[in-house]
């Protein structure tokens, strides 16, 4: 199935001093989608060159605590400011490319689905043979596809839907993307993996001290997540019970 992206599709980029990997991931994207770049205070000059790439940019306010929840939100709403008529929209972290196909697949599904507001597919490391670390990531990533309970930070969701439940929760610094996918499904939404792959990650993650700060972030999202939404809702779906990309599968896989 063609799509027209130019008004169907837009993408939302979020990262900070993400250098070498934000030009491989700006590249990926399709040349016809509206694409927003937020910024979360770069020294590296990341939102310069994504200006000079001619991407829209957005510099967010230092001043306020940062959170992914918090750039992804203030992209989607640059985003409608430029495209009011988008129906779909992809968030991508910084340090992901696009799988070219990945989008006509994604749209495609969700076209024939209206009742599922997020899909996702595979996330796959670029680098699993360069360290322990990175192939952990690469096995968490996996999973198989069908009607799921959360996704991560790579995801086209519909942008009624995100409209409607008010987008991420941005006090939230870790385990945002699960606990926008607990309130779609509580509002009536369905969320899907597909067999596809969607994008390319590059953890970079070489030594423990990554890995051990990576799981303590996940420890905090565990608790807050527990915290805000911790009994099951009704219509949990298939019983795939893993998390893509924040490593909480205890708590949300019983939300």
């Amino acid at each position: 199935m063609k799509t027209d992206h130019q008004t169907d599709f837009g993408v939302v980029a979020i990262g900070r001093n993400e250098g070498d990997r934000l030009k491989r991931c700006l590249r990926s994207l399709p040349p016809s989608a509206t694409v927003v770049y937020v910024d979360s205070g770069s020294a590296d000059g990341s939102d310069l060159w994504a200006r000079d790439y001619g991407v829209q940019v957005v510099a967010l306010d230092m001043g306020r605590p940062f959170t992914a929840a918090r750039a992804r939100n203030a992209g989607f709403r640059r985003l409608i400011e430029i495209k009011p008529n988008i129906s779909f929209v992809q968030f991508v972290d910084g340090d992901c490319e696009l799988v070219k196909e990945w989008p006509e697949t994604a749209i495609s599904f969700l076209q024939s689905h209206i009742d599922v507001a997020a899909v996702f597919g595979r996330r796959r490391e670029r680098y699993p043979e360069q360290s322990v670390y990175n192939k952990l990531c690469d096995w968490e990533w996996d999973g198989a596809p069908g009607e799921t309970i959360a996704f991560g930070g790579d995801v086209i969701l519909r942008t009624s839907s995100f409209q409607a439940v008010k987008g991420y929760l941005e006090t939230l610094i870790a385990g945002e993307e699960p606990e926008l996918a607990i309130r779609l499904r509580r509002a009536g939404w369905r969320v899907w993996r597909l067999k596809a792959d969607m994008t390319w990650h590059d953890a970079a993650m070489f030594q423990f001290r990554q890995w051990w700060y990576r799981n303590v972030r996940s420890g905090y999202a565990f608790a807050a997540g527990a915290y805000l939404q911790g009994r099951r809702p009704s219509g949990t779906g298939s019983g795939n019970q893993d998390v893509l990309g924040c490593g909480v599968s205890g708590f949300w896989s019983s939300a």
